[in-house]
């Protein structure tokens, strides 16, 4: 098993037990979706110390959780598995969570981590072109947003927080472009 340096954070228990089986590394629980003050200490203190990985769950307490921890806590790496490989097995099939996730799809987000880098970026994306390639404003928008969050694995956000989110991760132009001709490729061999 491969050994993680940072520090995961995850929501619960259950989610440390299933990183756990994943990789050896420590985690944070937040305990939920209630971000107190100590929590951003604590976090604050072992980003310094070890450095932290966000690893929450795909739903709105997850992101409201990264979006916490992003504001308080720059430069912390953070993974993301898809919303479809979190769903339960079970009775309540509309619970996502770290914890139903496989240990290779731990692991896969744990080898492609990303790091949101705040400097000034002159290659930044444009609204026009999520308009210009039917991301936003256009009956298809949802399924292309999804494919293109799947391919450039920067978890799933809707159209008002896309633009926002390609930035942040300073994903290029060239990279966006690459991105979505393997999702039009891909459309394509569907449509023939």
């Amino acid at each position: 098993m491969k050994r993680i340096q940072e520090v995961i954070v995850v929501e619960g228990k259950n989610d440390t037990k299933k990183v756990k089986q994943a990789v050896i590394a420590d985690t944070y629980e937040t305990n939920g979706s209630h971000v107190t003050s100590q929590t951003i200490s604590d976090l604050q203190k072992l980003q310094k110390e070890r450095g932290l990985i966000i690893l929450t769950d795909p739903d709105f307490n997850g992101e409201r959780i990264r979006k916490i921890i992003l504001k308080n806590v720059p430069d912390v790496k953070q993974a993301f598995i898809n919303r479809k490989n979190t769903l339960p097995h079970g009775k309540n099939k509309h619970s996502v969570g770290i914890e139903h996730a496989s240990i290779t799809n731990i692991q896969q987000a744990l080898e492609n981590v990303i790091t949101v880098n705040n400097k000034d970026n002159h290659d930044q994306i444009k609204i026009d072109d999520l308009i210009n390639n039917n991301l936003i404003n256009c009956p298809l928008s949802k399924k292309r947003r999804l494919a293109l969050c799947e391919e450039l694995n920067i978890g799933y956000v809707n159209g008002k927080q896309l633009l926002k989110r390609l930035n942040l991760f300073q994903i290029t132009k060239k990279q966006f472009d690459r991105a979505l001709d393997k999702i039009n490729g891909k459309e394509d061999e569907r449509n023939n």
